[in-house]
């Protein structure tokens, strides 16, 4: 399942790190983000990799450069779960107070 890809990627801060810098800057290189992180370039990488496979990311080559960019379109799929679930908990905790409160 897609959703369960984005939140293996979501699950590691330094991921959620780069997603943010991504949508607030555009486009980055992993040497970028790397400059802005407390970790290697090459841990970039890896982090990067899970991102592309949980297609949060885009990759474009610019001459010797490759340029990151976030693809938020995952991110909906998942917005959609957590609002179905979080209907249910609020559906589960109205008639709880109506039981506790008649």
């Amino acid at each position: 399942m897609a959703t369960d890809a984005v939140f293996a990627a979501l699950a590691d801060p330094t991921r959620r790190r780069m997603i943010e810098t991504l949508a607030t800057r555009g486009t980055a290189t992993a040497t970028g983000l790397a400059a802005e992180l407390p970790i290697t370039r090459q841990a970039v990488a890896k982090h990067l990799t899970a991102l592309k496979r949980a297609r949060l990311v885009r990759a474009a080559r610019s001459g010797r450069e490759t340029r990151y960019s976030l693809d938020a379109a995952p991110l909906a799929g998942v917005s959609e779960w957590v609002g179905v679930v979080g209907a249910e908990w609020d559906a589960r905790l109205e008639r709880l107070r109506r039981t506790l409160n008649p």
